[in-house]
């Protein structure tokens, strides 16, 4: 038999009613939660396992704590994994609140992995602002109180202490996001915060090694050969190089031979023998200045740090160049030029500049002739002037527009070490026409010192691997940075380069990696329980 039709079982007047009593309700005993809900980034297909999430999401809601003597559950536990916490908590929300103010943005989310937008879903978490904590929603009540005038107004979210397992938790409120900083598995990276660039010094003299002519680069090399050269006399310093060798189908050679130190004193070329490595042909000669100084030895006086590649060594040109005096005749003339110094690496004619009288009269004039070697031969006179009381002065130009520099200027290479220092600094080419010591500069490390400040939850990428990760932690004093999420891998020198902050280190090794869980202290526990009972060698309470 139908129920009675004067007696209505619920109106929508009345439902309004019921709803608007139980939103004030929750206004007025509730608490404001956060519902964050989950975006699944990675499900298997086969056993509809999440395997990656994503909560970046927030709505504030008001709820009521149906738990209000505390939290339900088991409790802390003692488990043979450690101390776990095992707190329920059940809070109820508004139907109505949920669907007008939560609903549309789920359902209007571009990620399809939503599913569920009209309710809240089991796997959102709640976070419970009272003790600060992160709460998954394990099942959703939504009929009870059940079917009141013919509608249902309320969900009872019944919800278990979040346990952590390498969710991305994004949602842009520290309070929240921090709470699952230091948990999950963690990688350390240790970062060079401030880099040095190295320092060198040079020695100059005559005598010396100018240049070498691999002559035979040998083969069956299957380590590096020794090369000698033959003493120096006594007063001068024995020339030093080492082999670089290189592979070719299958066959080790000899690459190049780079000096250490080119010698000082040599008057007759010197012998080089290369020996040992295993290999055999390899063979050499040299060529030597006895004139001219060029550049001996470098010295490394400051190693530097931060080197992740090796830098650019760069070696001041000669400072002087060709030299010549003047003499003077009959009227004031320059009748004669005497060169003192032939200089050397000209590959053209550089400019000779007569100073003036100092009286009334006119500028000699003069060109230079450039002979073997790139040496000034010879300074002709093209116009003696008048008017000079006293021999002139004679510049010839040293510019490099008139000088063959890959001859003139020396050049060396740096090498490091594994802790990114430089270590030794090998001579190429010596240079020649140096009157004083030249001058190295050692390029800076990529990062002498640490740009920004990495910001919790953003993205860092390297900028040689394309390896990217997620910042857990960033402590500047130190430069050690934790990272999780980490998708390849970071390469010792490569530069870190936050995406939101722009904050740019140089990685230097890596630390650690490690999972951390506020959860489990079963090392701690197992430590302290040692301490008080040891199994390890009886039982302690007897046998039976």
């Amino acid at each position: 038999m139908a129920l009675n039709p004067f007696f209505l079982q619920g109106t929508q007047s009345e439902q309004r009613l019921v709803q608007d009593i139980i939103n004030e309700h929750l206004r007025f005993h509730g608490v404001d939660v956060t519902y964050i809900p989950r975006k699944v980034l990675n499900q298997d297909t086969i056993l509809n396992e999440v395997e990656l999430s994503k909560f970046d999401d927030n709505y504030v809601i008001e709820a009521y704590i149906n738990t209000f003597e505390g939290y339900s559950g088991a409790g802390d536990i003692l488990t043979k994994f450690g101390m776990s916490l095992r707190d329920e908590l059940t809070v109820t929300i508004s139907k109505e609140r949920f669907e007008d103010f939560i609903s549309p943005f789920l359902d209007a989310s571009d990620n399809s992995e939503i599913a569920l937008a009209t309710r809240p879903r089991e796997g959102d978490l709640i976070y419970f602002p009272l003790g600060q904590r992160l709460f998954e929603v394990k099942f959703v009540e939504h009929e009870d109180p059940f079917y009141q005038l013919g509608k249902n107004y309320v969900y009872q979210l019944k919800c278990e202490l979040f346990e952590y397992e390498d969710e991305v938790v994004d949602t842009t409120i520290d309070e929240i996001d921090t709470q699952i900083q230091d948990e999950g598995y963690i990688t350390t990276l240790q970062l060079i915060g401030i880099g040095a660039t190295a320092t060198a010094s040079s020695l100059i003299n005559t005598g010396y090694i100018r240049e070498i002519f691999l002559n035979n680069d040998g083969s069956g090399y299957t380590s590096t050969p020794v090369v000698t050269f033959d003493a120096a006399p006594v007063s001068g310093t024995t020339a030093t190089a080492v082999a670089i060798t290189t592979s070719k189908g299958g066959i080790t050679s000899l690459k190049e031979i780079l000096l250490t130190n080119t010698g000082a004193g040599y008057t007759t070329v010197p012998s080089i023998y290369i020996t040992g490595g295993g290999g055999t042909g390899a063979a050499a000669t040299c060529s030597i200045e006895t004139t001219q100084k060029g550049l001996v030895s470098i010295t490394v006086d400051d190693g530097g740090s931060g080197y992740s590649s090796v830098p650019v060594v760069t070696i001041s040109s000669p400072s002087a160049g060709a030299a010549a005096t003047s003499t003077i005749g009959l009227g004031g003339t320059v009748t004669q030029l005497t060169i003192t110094n032939p200089g050397a690496a000209y590959s053209t004619a550089p400019t000779v500049t007569i100073a003036s009288p100092s009286g009334v009269g006119n500028t000699a004039t003069a060109t230079a002739t450039v002979g073997v070697g790139g040496t000034i031969s010879a300074l002709t006179i093209t116009n003696p002037g008048s008017g000079y009381a006293t021999p002139p002065v004679v510049t010839i130009s040293n510019d490099d527009a008139f000088k063959d520099p890959s001859l003139a200027t020396a050049v060396a290479r740096a090498e490091i070490s594994s802790g990114n220092i430089v270590t030794a600094i090998r001579i190429i080419n010596p240079g020649i026409g140096y009157v004083t010591a030249p001058t190295i500069t050692i390029a800076d490390p990529p990062l002498i010192s640490g740009i920004g400040t990495y910001q919790f939850n953003e993205i860092v990428t390297g900028d040689r691997s394309g390896t990217t990760a997620r910042v857990k932690e960033w402590d500047k004093d130190t430069s050690i940075l934790k990272i999780s999420y980490v998708d390849g891998t970071f390469t010792n020198g490569e530069l870190i380069v936050g995406t939101a902050s722009s904050a740019r280190y140089a990685v230097d090794f890596h630390t650690n990696d490690d999972t951390y869980d506020k959860y489990t202290d079963n090392d701690e526990i197992e430590t302290a329980a040692d301490l008080i009972l040891d199994f390890t060698e009886s039982n302690p309470f007897g046998n039976y």
